[in-house]
């Protein structure tokens, strides 16, 4: 199966920057590879009771990369400074 392209991973991970989309292609996945990685984010919970094995290889480098697109819920929003 054919490596990413760059129109691939714009369709898939429309808010990505160009440094972030290099990183995809260059893990040599293909689109079935990159909707793993997008299943395990969204939703792994469904995976693991299926009884899939956690992802590896290059599907897993992908879930890596594609998690640092996702904003940090347990981080704490910065102080709003009071107006006079």
């Amino acid at each position: 199966m054919a490596s990413l392209t760059r129109d691939d991973v714009l369709k898939a991970v429309g808010n990505a920057d160009d440094v972030t989309i290099a990183r995809i292609i260059a893990s040599g996945a293909t689109i079935t590879e990159l909707a793993e990685a997008q299943a395990w984010l969204a939703n792994d919970e469904p995976l693991i009771n299926e009884g899939r094995p956690l992802a590896t290889g290059r599907a897993r480098e992908l879930v890596d990369i594609l998690s640092e697109l996702e904003p940090v819920e347990d981080e704490p929003s910065p102080p709003i400074a009071p107006q006079e």
